[in-house]
């Protein structure tokens, strides 16, 4: 499996901004998916899961109500829809593939990764 996050940048707080996680090779469909987060010097931190249907999601407490994690099976992509944005969101985003079908939030339970997208979000 390959996964390929886009859709970070530049944004000011209180902006909305998407991200994106496109797989491709083994069907991501039949799998749980979650994004993640890391700044400098810091672990990588969760910050929602999906089930493979897409009809269970999960997210860390911090985030519940500014964020929304979604996924379209038909395109084999998964988002992340950030809204009110601050600055200690800034970060960079990782998208991942489960191999478990419950929604683990250890980076330990993904198996596949992507290569990150850099949201930056200035005061």
């Amino acid at each position: 499996v390959q996964l390929q996050a886009s859709g970070g940048g530049l944004v000011q707080a209180g902006d909305s901004l998407r991200l994106s996680c496109a797989a491709s090779g083994r069907t991501s469909s039949s799998y749980s998916m979650g994004w993640f987060r890391q700044t400098p010097g810091e672990e990588r931190e969760f910050v929602a899961a999906i089930s493979a249907r897409g009809s269970r999601t999960t997210y860390a407490d911090s985030l519940k109500g500014r964020f929304a994690i979604s996924r379209d099976n038909s395109s084999n992509t998964m988002y992340l829809q950030m809204n009110s944005l601050k600055p200690e969101d800034t970060a960079g985003y990782y998208c991942a593939l489960s191999l478990s079908g419950n929604l683990p939030q250890i980076t330990d339970r993904y198996r596949y990764w992507g290569q990150g997208t850099l949201v930056t979000v200035s005061s």
